[in-house]
């Protein structure tokens, strides 16, 4: 070889400078149109490539092109791009490249899960109109890279949303792709193991790769993957979600609690002419209260909260915080007026009354507020449920143990045991209505929010059905794209 100009992506061919024998040649591969595109045909040889073409394509096959040309003697010692012109096409190179047998199936599996996905590609609209019909994909509208370019940005965030293919687009088109989505109010998640990747890489939310990328590929992303398969993204938008689900399961519960407690200690302190309970006293309801809260991250998660994405809303985690803290607070009152007017309770007695209602209050209100179901249809995680029952039989044992004199409590009679009972029953009651009213007023005035969440990858080469992609998990409309470089 005496040169060589290089691919790029641009012009989207490589040609070389050789001699073969006593002749010099220029060969020249690369995409079909930008290779025929340098060649001397008329226009019936023309058509006739490009028919070829079109028909291998529509199968499936990826093709390149190749032509060549005798250069005169003596051969120049650089070669330009203005030698690659008056080629002779010498035929096309046809490479099978099929998506794995599974691809669909993963797919069908995502959008189940919120996600729905797009392709995009390097390659012409035919081939890609292929690939994305063999795993599922809307093939009723074809994005090139050309009609791109003519989009300004608002309009190509309408159609970034709208359409489910991209072909034949060049590197930074990725990235724009990526910047048209999260411009719409979309998460946006890539995943890509090329050079040419690397900015949409960055760009996204989520930038994912797999380890047999290239380095600034994986160097670029948040998340390399081990193993090449959609699937595995399905089961890591799953588990996320539990993770995520049981997360908020845990500040609602702990925000809202304390919250509670905060309001019915201020209230104590002004109406009751004693401490309402000891540091120590506290210290002891927090300890156990917190045990069952451990267990949270094993907890069980409903199926909606996993079939579609969430995220975090602090708005409602206020509004969270004050309602359920003020209906606790609510029984906290009832329970002083109880203990002082019903049984005459005295410092000890209160404290040791109030111990019992608090702690068992705090177990209860974990166990319903852990999900939007009514909380008798929701199993709780085994750890959960059974820490709940073993912290509340030692929080009605302690009274009545030895420790009782050293923590400042004394043992309550039945008729107050059985009043506590009574208030602790009618505070879940409070609670499961008061939930229903405040998931049913929060679904009629929720608007989309952007939410984050685990994209899809398009997989390996010849493995998956196409190099990079990226996804949305915006709940009007959740975005996956796939793309084939």
């Amino acid at each position: 070889m005496i040169d060589e100009l290089p691919y790029d992506f641009s012009r989207r061919r490589l040609t070389v400078l050789v001699r073969v024998g006593g002749t010099t040649m220029v060969v020249t591969k690369g995409a079909v149109e930008e290779v025929l595109g340098c060649c001397d045909l008329d226009q019936q040889a023309r058509t006739a490539a490009h028919e070829q073409f079109t028909a291998l394509s529509a199968r499936g096959v990826r093709v390149l092109a190749v032509a060549t040309r005798h250069v005169a003697e003596p051969p120049p010692a650089v070669l330009e791009p203005v030698h690659e012109s008056g080629l002779v096409l010498a035929g096309f190179l046809c490479f099978s490249d099929p998506p794995k047998p599974d691809a669909g199936a993963a797919l069908a599996e995502l959008a189940a899960l919120g996600v729905s996905t797009k392709l995009v590609t390097g390659d012409n609209r035919y081939a890609a109109a292929h690939a994305a019909a063999a795993v599922g994909l809307d093939t009723a509208e074809i994005v090139t890279g050309a009609a791109m370019a003519r989009l300004m940005d608002d309009e190509l965030t309408a159609v970034a949303v709208r359409a489910a293919v991209f072909a034949e687009v060049e590197p930074l088109q990725k990235e724009r792709i990526v910047r048209a989505l999260r411009a719409g109010g979309h998460t946006v998640g890539y995943l890509g193991d090329g050079i040419n990747d690397a900015p949409a890489l960055r760009l996204a939310d989520v930038g994912i790769s797999v380890d047999s990328a290239v380095d600034i590929a994986k160097h670029t992303a948040s998340v390399v993957l081990l193993d090449k398969d959609l699937g595995v993204l399905g089961e890591g938008i799953r588990q996320g979600r539990r993770v995520f689900a049981n997360t908020l399961k845990y500040v609602q519960v702990t925000i809202s609690a304390n919250f509670g407690n905060m309001v019915s200690m201020a209230v104590a302190a002004v109406v009751l002419p004693f401490l309402p309970l000891l540091p120590r006293q506290i210290l002891l309801l927090n300890f156990l209260s917190d045990i069952p809260g451990t267990t949270i991250a094993a907890d069980n998660v409903d199926r909606e909260a996993v079939s579609d994405p969430h995220g975090w809303d602090v708005a409602r985690l206020r509004r969270f915080m004050i309602t359920f803290g003020l209906i606790s607070s609510a029984f906290d009152i009832a329970t002083f007026v109880v203990l002082r007017v019903g049984f005459d309770a005295g410092a000890e007695l209160f404290r040791t009354g109030w111990f019992l209602e608090s702690t068992a209050t705090e177990l209860v209100v974990m166990l319903v507020l852990r999900t939007r179901r009514p909380w008798y249809r929701s199993r709780p995680g085994t750890a959960l449920l059974a820490s709940s029952l073993a912290v509340a039989a030692i929080t009605v044992a302690i009274p009545f143990s030895p420790l009782a004199d050293s923590l400042g409590l004394t043992a309550p009679t039945p008729s107050l045991v059985a009043a506590l009972a009574a208030i602790t029953v009618l505070y879940v009651a409070a609670t499961e209505l008061a939930k229903r009213f405040f998931d049913s007023a929060r679904d009629r005035s929720s608007v989309p929010v952007r939410k984050r969440l685990d994209g899809p990858p398009a997989g390996t080469k010849g493995r998956l059905p196409g190099g990079d992609g990226t996804f949305d998990s915006h709940r009007s409309a959740p975005i996956g794209v796939i793309d084939e470089p």
